[in-house]
């Protein structure tokens, strides 16, 4: 099996009713964290891409207009339901990352968290993720990433072949993507095992 977008979009389906159990706990305070990197003001308009169950829900500020997305249906229901019983309006939808349905520079700020290691094309989702936020705008990001200054050798890449089918990619550099995408890095922490888990803060940069 290979790394597409409708394997991704099966695969959470399914993956969907027990994903709480796996992701909600051991990626509690991670969450916390990168979300507490991002400067909030009230009536910033923040998207969610890859948004999950909405596990991230409990770390947002309340005063913002959010919209989340996700590539599975059954994910997008359960974070519709999440949000309802939270209180919390929420405008969720069906929503591939790498086309977002959004015009340009709509958000001030973008969240990508546990998603750039799983999506097939992490530079086009990047690129998507710049396009929508504003010129001043903020990207929250938080996944695994291979060491920036070490690139993944020969048994690294190997194993990612499974590792990307049933999982998550095990070699993406979170640097070289975020620059290459034309993002400038403000903030980069470690967040969970040693610095496998790293939160990052960017801005597009200037042209």
């Amino acid at each position: 099996m290979f790394n597409t977008t409708a394997w991704n979009r099966l695969r959470y389906s399914l993956y969907a009713p027990v994903y709480d159990v796996v992701a909600e706990r051991a990626f509690r305070r991670p969450r916390r964290e990168a979300l507490g990197q991002v400067t909030w003001q009230p009536g910033m308009r923040v998207l969610l891409v890859g948004a999950g169950t909405g596990l991230d829900l409990p770390w947002l500020p309340r005063d913002i207009e959010l919209h989340a997305g996700d590539l599975s249906p059954a994910m997008v229901t359960r974070l519709a339901r999440r949000a309802q019983a939270m209180g919390r309006d929420v405008q969720a939808r069906e929503m591939d990352a790498e086309r977002l349905d959004f015009p340009d520079a709509h958000f001030d700020v973008v969240v990508m968290h546990l998603i750039l290691a799983v999506m097939p094309d992490p530079v086009r989702g990047l690129a998507e993720a710049r396009r929508v936020l504003r010129k001043d705008g903020q990207l929250c990001v938080m996944d695994k990433f291979q060491p920036d200054d070490r690139p993944a050798g020969l048994a690294r890449r190997s194993l990612n072949a499974l590792t990307s089918a049933i999982a998550t990619d095990i070699t993406r550099q979170a640097r070289p993507l975020l620059e290459g995408a034309g993002f400038t890095i403000e903030q980069d922490t470690p967040v969970m095992m040693g610095s496998l888990f790293r939160a990052l803060l960017a801005r597009p940069t200037p042209a």
